[in-house]
């Protein structure tokens, strides 16, 4: 006969744990493997239609997006994330800028006339329906850059006060080949054009104009030639009529080059001379003379927001963010003017709603807050997102993360994981291990320069010191491999992006690969609520110092 086990307290409660984590660690795995493909092609396929208009702010389109996302988020059963509301209001003005004739730089040489939006594209921040320019004195600027940490000056010697400045696009490492100078390749916030806007209107410059180049813009001349012709946003309240240039925007490579031959430069030349420390900015000896007509209206946009309350930490969170805007209803293309946005950001929505699915299947619940952000206006400059992290419900200084992403390419599955700001945070190792039990592996973006690490909403959490991650598959094709994989990027980003071509096509699209994307921010952001320590920015990260 067999002894009697006694059990004692301790062993019985040790059986507890073992039970309950063997069925949490089931659970997440059951979890995990409900994100669905059908239900991701769904939500794209409702946001892309053209019913939705093209999802722009303060149109009909953006009253059924928020409606159809609030849906969502009531089906899934998450609780509202803002004050009680699944909607938070975003107070915005809107401008709508055209320059009423062609603009005219005369010089020494004669006169000299640019088309809008073909040469320049150009808009006016101003709260005023009508801005003149009167042949404002041109300077050129080097890069626009002053960063200190990098012993660079652009505007050292150089008075721009009521002048307009030419300045390049990116940084200058990109142009020298040495990884040490800047960052190299990989673009710093110094090379953002919204910084050099910013800049310049610290040095008092009356307008600038940045000289398009697509390898250090990372898009083609017709991504700013377009978003001249569609109205832009600006937070309201705030001082954007007294903090920018008077106008600011673009200036295309072709025109710039035909500016600067009547100095007996070239676009080239000077970018060359720029990258040296030695370089100084100069007056063109010209001035630009044009006239901006400015359709202003004051109107109040939406955030989408969900969440689920920690069970443990309830005032702790981590923020998944997915856009939900594109640009509406525009420019005809083909016989098509309807700004669907089905990658950008139908594909990263979706993503977003199988997230929630996911942890809402969860029980218990997961130990700190997660909550689900689908932000206004990313496209005007990450605004729906900047006001929702100036304006949280819960302190952002107990954030510890911001998962994001933007134009997941429905191109099946990948054998990697690529981290745009790779280097950046600890959340990078977090990622790699999840990628490893995917038998996937990680790598930074091949195109660091076109700085996309500062062009998603996740940035405006980085400002107040949130690590992000926007990790997506991109690059290696499971099936096709990578030099595909680059070929399929490429026709996207050169014949679909910011453009009405930007469908959803169910016969060409595989979504399997959104949904292993999905499963890995999903298993991501479960560690994340369980983590003891807060994960850190690592020590050559330019926001270190901000947490």
């Amino acid at each position: 006969m067999k002894p009697i086990r006694k059990w004692t307290g301790s062993a019985i409660a040790l059986s507890f744990l073992m039970l309950t984590s063997c069925s949490r660690e089931q659970g997440f795995k059951e979890a995990s493997r409900g994100i669905d493909v059908a239900q991701l092609a769904s939500y794209v396929n409702v946001l892309s239609s053209d019913n939705f208009e093209g999802r722009k702010p303060f149109t009909a389109g953006e009253d059924k997006t928020i409606g159809y996302l609030e849906e969502q988020f009531r089906k899934i059963g998450l609780e509202p994330g803002i004050n009680g509301q699944y909607i938070q209001p975003v107070e915005m003005v809107e401008i709508l800028s055209a320059v009423d004739q062609p603009a005219m730089v005369k010089s020494q040489a004669g006169e000299r006339y640019f088309r809008f939006p073909d040469d320049l594209a150009v808009v006016s921040a101003k709260l005023s329906n009508l801005t003149e320019i009167n042949n404002s004195e041109l300077v050129f600027a080097g890069f626009g850059i002053v960063a200190p940490e990098y012993g660079w000056n652009d505007y050292k010697d150089l008075d721009v006060k009521g002048k307009t400045v030419i300045v390049l696009v990116n940084d200058p490492g990109l142009y020298t080949g040495d990884s040490t100078f800047f960052k190299g390749r990989v673009m710093t916030y110094y090379g953002r054009w919204t910084y050099k806007y910013e800049e310049a209107a610290r040095q008092g410059a009356e307008g600038i104009l940045i000289i398009h180049e697509t390898k250090g813009a990372g898009y083609p001349w017709a991504v700013p030639r377009k978003g001249a012709l569609n109205s832009n946003f600006y937070l309201v309240p705030g001082d954007n009529d007294s903090a920018q240039c008077v106008f600011q925007g673009w200036i295309s490579g072709p025109a710039a080059d035909s500016l600067f031959a009547d100095t007996g430069l070239s676009v080239d030349s000077l970018r060359s001379a720029a990258t040296r420390s030695s370089f100084r900015g100069f007056s063109l000896n010209a001035g630009i003379s044009l006239t901006i007509s400015n359709h202003v209206s004051y109107n109040t946009s939406h955030n989408v927001v969900g969440k689920i309350t920690g069970t443990r930490h309830p005032r702790e969170s981590i923020i998944y963010t997915a856009h939900w805007d594109h640009f509406g209803i525009g420019e005809p293309e083909n016989g098509d003017s309807i700004y669907n946005g089905a990658v950008d950001n139908g594909t990263s929505l979706a993503w977003m709603l199988e997230i929630a699915r996911a942890f809402k299947k969860l029980d218990p619940g997961p130990e700190r807050t997660v909550i689900f952000l689908a932000p206004t206006a990313e496209e005007q400059g990450l605004l729906g997102s900047a006001w929702f992290a100036a304006h949280p419900e819960l302190p952002v200084e107990k954030t510890l993360a911001c998962i994001n992403n933007d134009m997941m390419l429905p191109e099946g599955r990948m054998k990697d994981v690529m981290i745009t700001g790779y280097g950046q945070s600890e959340l990078d190792n977090i990622v790699a291990e999840v990628a490893r039990e995917q038998d996937r592996y990680v790598m930074p973006d091949p195109n660091p320069q076109t700085g996309m690490f500062f062009r998603s909403d996740h940035f405006s959490f980085v400002k107040y010191g949130v690590p992000a991650v926007f990790a997506r598959g991109n690059c290696d094709s499971r099936e096709y491999g990578r030099e595909w994989a680059k070929a399929r990027e490429k026709d996207y980003i050169e014949n679909r992006y910011h453009r009405p071509a930007d469908n959803y096509e169910p016969e060409k699209w595989d979504l399997s690969g959104v949904a292993e994307d999905a499963r890995l921010a999903f298993e991501v952001g479960y560690k994340l609520t369980r983590i003891g320590k807060y994960p850190g920015w690592n020590e050559n990260s330019e926001f270190k110092n901000l947490r």
